[in-house]
């Protein structure tokens, strides 16, 4: 049983109740047999006091074993405690035997340099003396006449040695007399030259067969010499040969500085000064003859600026890239760069833009108009004109003559919104060009000349010229026998798309070039002053086409309305809509779908309720005309329905002052008993007492009752 408490015990994690459960029904399971089921306390008693015995000397067997633990465990402490104490103690002499050592130390290498200092003291003056020795020995060679013998200058491959010497018998010829060693200052000057070339051969030699080593070598040497820049003109010339044979020279150019700065690093002492002077070769030299050859070729002035403009882009990019190399201190020399090759090309920039763009332009004008086969002209608007057409019209209806020529050109609107995208391409592009060109402090400027050349090609040449052309193809009624043919609307709508995308390109390209400048109002007025104008002729337009519209729904009623609608001799006939009202109505419909299909916005409804307005007034008017007997006051009843059906989408006070209408005709077919009761209905009690009996008049019983139609 020790065991089996022992495993209990130990598990983790421990429960004391959970160990006394099991512990009951350890019991009870081994005392109770199959045919007794009654419970026996005695057993479960005796197992409990058995057990706590057991737990008992368990605790007491473990608790001498942690004693003899303990003990051992405190031995142990006190072993390695004296350990520790031996090894610190051990450590402080280790320490103490150091710093006497490294004191030690201190003392020889003080020793050491000063003997080192004592040394040097001595050999250095014995060194220059040698080296002294060995000049005079060079010069001396000098003084004689005829060639070098020496071995040092006669040997190619002692070439670095003997460029040394020279170098140096160069730097003391130099402060010889001259009259009396001339002859030796011109033979050493010989040899210093010829020492330069060969070094500078060598360097190329090796330049070729990519010696890098070598080339650092000579290059050492060379930078005592007056030829060291020969050198590096060598080295570039060598490297850019050919560079400008690609078809992509720029894509060519980074790889190509990116690799030979690589090697000037390696080879030169003083990269920073060598990598400005090859980047400044390929401007000045391979870049400036690219864009010269580029741009002296025969091209009109609109290739010339796509070129410049790609050139100039393609040049600040590369720049660009470009400056991730160490060139010096200065931060703007690659843009100095480039300003010094451009500058002669853009000082004239703005001129050649905008000659450009009028000639497109106008090219592009003179082609659309040649391609309608039309001839632009003149036009004459103004005042007069207005009130000659307005005679012209008066005199016509009422003598029934056309005096009006009008020309509709078959329906031909003369507005192109191609036309129009390209003439913003070409303005697009030069905003453009404009941005990237244009010096800071003209950028303002040319942009707004831009603009104005925009607006005067897009908005004046063509826009204005339509809608003054659409303007005088509006017809002037004169007859009912055919419904007016309106173009204005395709007019509207095609000069609402292009004004559209002039406002885009305004916003998108113009008003970053001028805002924050005192260009920006001036630009903002301009454009205000044109398209107010525009806007003052588009509504011109639309007021006379509802002009022409009332005028001949007036005319095709006044002709086609019979008498006899509204007046029936007979009480055999169809109360249904006359004749005239249905085709009017048919009329008005199509003009309604014209005007969705061609405007938008605000514009529909407003435009759509002075249509209404009109109409009204004209039907009004109209029924004002005529007497209505009981059948005829059905028809004309008809009549309103039809009206107030094909007018339900002109708003909610046209479809009012419809049913106004409708509720006056109302008055033409109830009993004389009953008006005085339909008057005071709210759609007509707000109305003047006038307007009631003007339309009580035109019964034709109202002469008959007419004391009862007094009291109303």
């Amino acid at each position: 049983m020790m065991q089996q408490y022992m495993k209990e015990l130990e598990q983790e994690p421990f429960d004391a109740e959970e160990f006394v459960e099991r512990l009951a029904w350890r019991t009870i399971a081994e005392t109770k047999t199959d045919d007794d089921e009654n419970f026996n306390p005695s057993l479960l008693h005796d197992s409990f006091v058995q057990a706590i015995k057991d737990l008992t000397l368990l605790q007491e067997r473990q608790k001498k074993k942690c004693e003899r633990l303990e003990a051992a465990v405190r031995e142990d402490e006190a072993q390695f405690f004296q350990e520790i104490h031996n090894l610190l103690e051990q450590n402080k002499k280790a320490i103490d035997t150091f710093q006497e050592l490294d004191g030690k130390i201190n003392h020889v290498a003080t020793k050491v340099l000063h003997l080192g200092d004592q040394l040097d003291s001595v050999n250095g003056p014995r060194a220059r003396v040698v080296d002294a020795q060995n000049l005079m020995t060079h010069l001396n060679e000098f003084l004689t006449t005829g060639p070098l013998t020496s071995g040092i200058f006669t040997d190619p491959t002692k070439v670095d040695k003997a460029a040394e010497i020279v170098q140096k018998l160069y730097l003391i010829s130099q402060d010889l007399p001259s009259p009396k060693f001339e002859g030796l200052k011109r033979k050493i000057e010989r040899k210093y030259d010829e020492t330069e070339r060969a070094l500078i051969e060598e360097f190329s030699a090796a330049q070729r067969r990519d010696d890098f080593k070598r080339m650092k070598e000579i290059a050492n040497v060379l930078s005592q010499f007056k030829g060291y820049p020969q050198c590096i003109d060598a080295y570039i010339e060598k490297s850019q040969a050919g560079c400008l044979l690609s078809k992509d020279v720029f894509a060519h150019l980074v790889p190509l500085c990116q690799l030979n700065y690589e090697v000037i690093k390696k080879v030169f002492n003083n990269p920073e000064q060598v990598m400005a002077k090859f980047v400044l070769n390929i401007y000045h030299l391979k870049i400036q003859e690219y864009i010269a050859s580029k741009l002296s070729s025969k091209l009109d002035s609109y290739n010339y600026l796509k070129t410049l403009y790609e050139l100039y882009f393609r040049t600040n990019q590369l720049s660009q890239e470009l400056s991730v190399f160490n060139m010096g201190s200065d931060k703007n020399y690659l843009n100095k760069l480039t300003s010094n090759i451009f500058n002669k090309y853009i000082d004239n920039y703005i001129t050649l833009e905008l000659k450009c763009l009028k000639e497109r332009s106008s090219a592009n004008l003179q082609r659309y108009y040649e391609s309608k086969n039309h001839q632009k002209k003149q036009i004459q608007s103004g005042g007069f004109q207005d009130l000659r057409r307005d005679l012209q019209a008066v005199i016509g209806t009422r003598a029934n003559i056309n005096i009006a020529q009008i020309e509709n050109y078959g329906g031909e609107t003369f507005l192109s919104e191609e036309l129009a995208i390209t003439i913003l391409q070409d303005t697009k592009n030069a905003f453009q060009r404009c941005q990237l060109l244009s010096k800071s402090e003209d950028k303002a400027s040319n942009a707004t000349q831009i603009l104005d050349r925009l607006l005067n090609s897009l908005m004046i040449e063509h826009v204005d010229y339509a809608l003054e052309l659409g303007l005088q193809a509006i017809p002037v009624v004169e007859g009912s026998k055919s419904p007016p043919t309106l173009y204005f609307f395709i007019v509207v709508h095609q000069s609402n798309n292009i004004t559209h995308l002039l406002e885009k390109q305004f916003t998108d390209l113009a008003v970053p070039l001028i805002i924050n400048t005192p260009k920006y109002n001036d630009c903002i007025q301009k454009k205000k002053f044109v398209l107010e104008d525009i806007e003052r002729k588009v509504n011109t337009g639309l007021d006379r086409t509802l002009n022409a519209i009332a005028s001949w729904v007036k005319l095709y009623l006044q002709s086609e309305q019979k008498k006899t609608d509204f007046k029936p001799e007979t009480d055999d006939f169809d109360t249904v809509a006359s004749p005239a009202c249905k085709a009017v109505s048919q009329y008005i419909t199509n003009v309604i779908k014209e005007i969705q299909t061609n405007l938008d916005g605000n514009n529909v409804s407003a435009l759509l309720q002075e249509l209404g307005v009109r109409l009204h007034r004209v039907i009004y008017d109209h029924l004002l005309q005529f007497q209505f007997n009981t059948a005829g006051a059905m028809v004309a009843i008809c009549d309103l329905n039809e009206y107030r059906s094909c007018t339900k989408r002109l708003g909610p006070l046209v479809a009012e002052l419809f049913e106004t209408l409708h509720a006056l005709c109302n008055l033409l077919l109830v009993k004389p008993e009953n008006l005085q009761q339909v008057c005071s209905e709210d759609s007509l009690v707000n109305l003047d007492r006038s307007v009631l009996h003007n339309f009580i008049q035109l019964r034709s019983d109202f002469k008959t009752q007419k004391q009862n139609f007094l009291k109303v």
